[in-house]
């Protein structure tokens, strides 16, 4: 493991953009370890998702661990703390809204991963040992923390340096405005097409005036009240983007979940193998055990219990939209949510009454043979039919 190398005293300091680029490229190769890794993992699993190669699987995240940490080294260990003084400053000059006390929080968060880092660094154990695999492996989630947390301290580096300025308007043009993107919106031709936050927590969407030679407008607010303002029109997204306010990075849904940490995934059946299982079978118990399988709870879900959980969480997610659409949409889908759990319980019920048929195929449904016998070799093909006389009439 190398030591991490502070920039020289006389060599120039690198620009806000220039850290957070760094930071970004650090977030790519993270990405490919992650990816790198799932596929090494894959491998150590069966196909209903449980580990059967444990010492495969330990080599495989040994090998992601120490890849980690050579590209913390190559990208962020010279810069990792001029990148979060580029953000504290960004961050200083913010006007108040609700995402700042939690951005704080992230990048003290990540200055302590960086000097739990360092440290290591600082005092490498031997080449190949066990002590550098344990110590990689204590340095994971610190890396982890800056793979999927450094968008903010990036994000606030770029911030710092302006590149986005937002395109001022009149009061009479933007009440002009807002009032023809109103008419539009009423009339179904206000397209919205993309929408982000603000430094000032504000969203921003943009739109498509449709009768008005898709002139690009810029709208303040959730769009689905009133009380939206239109604050700049464009002749396309590109001119919008360089004028518009920068988006700053999104929230999540669970502060708790990280991509680079994600839980072992549990042993489950799919679909297909279910359906299978009742082609094949022979009983009525066969095919009630199948059916039980879709509707299994606990940590080896059927996939209709993880269906209704899908449904569950992307209604959490809307809801968490804070939008009037959001939260309209969140309601159908915990709708929807309560009615998967009405047919679980139908389909297990019906599984548990076709258990109980004692029953099983009538032996005159005969499988057919998909392999034929080929002739004997001294056997005479036997002869085509005979072709029909194409000049024949028929009536």
């Amino acid at each position: 493991m190398t030591p991490a190398n502070s920039p020289a005293p006389d060599s120039p300091l690198p620009t806000a953009s220039a850290l957070a680029s760094k930071a970004r490229d650090f977030r790519l190769r993270m990405a490919v370890i992650d990816c790198e890794t799932d596929a090494a993992l894959d491998m150590t699993r069966d196909r209903h998702g449980r580990t059967v190669h444990a010492d495969a699987a330990a080599a495989a995240r040994a090998h992601r661990d120490k890849a980690a940490v050579e590209a913390y080294v190559t990208y962020l260990a010279p810069h990792a703390e001029a990148l979060l003084d580029a953000a504290r400053l960004a961050l200083d000059e913010l006007p108040p809204a609700r995402h700042l006390t939690g951005w704080r929080a992230v990048l003290d968060g990540l200055a302590s991963s960086a000097a739990e880092i360092r440290r290591a660094l600082g005092r490498p154990a031997a080449p190949g040992s066990p002590a550098e695999r344990a110590q990689h492996a204590a340095l994971w989630p610190h890396l982890t923390a800056w793979a999927d947390h450094s968008p903010i301290a990036s994000n606030l580096a770029d911030q710092r340096d302006g590149r986005h300025h937002q395109a001022p308007l009149t009061d009479e043009e933007q009440q002009l405005w807002t009032d023809r993107a109103r008419a539009a919106q009423i009339r179904g031709a206000l397209e919205l097409t993309e929408s982000w936050y603000a430094a000032d927590g504000q969203p921003i969407t943009l739109a498509y005036l449709v009768e008005d030679d898709s002139t690009v407008v810029a709208l303040r607010g959730d769009p689905g009240v009133p009380g939206w303002q239109v604050i700049g029109h464009f002749a396309h997204e590109y001119e919008a983007g360089k004028a518009l306010p920068a988006p700053v990075p999104p929230g999540v849904l669970r502060s708790d979940i990280c991509r680079f940490n994600r839980p072992t995934p549990a042993p489950e059946l799919s679909l297909q193998d279910l359906i299978r299982d009742v082609v094949e079978g022979h009983s009525a118990g066969d095919a009630s055990n199948a059916l039980l399988g879709t509707v299994q709870r606990g940590y080896a879900a059927g996939p209709m219990v993880r269906l209704q959980e899908l449904l569950e969480t992307t209604s959490q997610f809307a809801s968490a939209l804070e939008t009037v659409q959001g939260r309209q949409i969140a309601a159908r889908l915990s709708a929807l949510g309560r009615q998967i759990e009405f047919l679980t319980r139908e389909v297990e019920e019906a599984a548990e009454d076709l258990g109980a048929t004692v029953a099983v195929l009538p032996p005159h449904r005969t499988p057919v043979l998909r392999a034929r016998p080929r002739p004997a070799v001294d056997t005479t093909p036997p002869a085509p039919p005979p072709r029909a006389d194409t000049t024949a009439r028929h009536r």
